[in-house]
């Protein structure tokens, strides 16, 4: 039921460093027991392919990780016009773009927040989050849960 209903939308790829913040995220949400109606669902990238993460629900909340926000390790709140155009050599190219779409491409677009991390390293084909990264995921777990209360 869309009215009801909360997506948490987790986006990254957990094999090119600190863009794994979302699957982290993810993995620890998984870990929880979500109230009803709420569901947390895991995107890879922010294209076209992951517009039915943001059908049926009233809210969605994005999690992902971040650049240009603040220092390492630093964690925001944000809307979705906060979100800045990205240059095709900016990280998260495509989340701005596809969030701006949503209101064309689906009947009852969901209220939408950002709850991200910015970026110490993103390296390719390099697993694992950096230290800082990986110091925010309690703080970050908390933000969300706080949003879904």
């Amino acid at each position: 039921m869309a009215s009801d209903t909360i997506n948490i939308v987790c986006f990254g790829n957990e094999l090119h460093g600190d863009d794994g913040f979302g699957p982290a995220i993810h993995r620890r949400l998984a870990e929880l027991t979500l109230p009803p109606g709420v569901r947390a669902l895991r995107a890879d990238v922010g294209g076209l392919a992951a517009l039915g993460c943001f059908e049926n629900c009233r809210r969605a909340i994005v999690v992902d990780a971040l650049a240009g926000f603040g220092p390492p390790g630093s964690l925001h709140l944000l809307d979705p016009d906060d979100i800045a155009p990205e240059s095709g050599a900016q990280h998260g190219q495509g989340l701005r773009g596809l969030l701006r779409l949503l209101p064309a491409a689906i009947a009852s677009p969901p209220q939408v927040q950002v709850v991200g991390v910015e970026m110490a390293a993103m390296q390719p084909f390099s697993p694992g989050l950096s230290e800082v990264v990986a110091a925010r995921l309690d703080a970050a777990v908390e933000q969300v849960q706080a949003l879904i209360r």
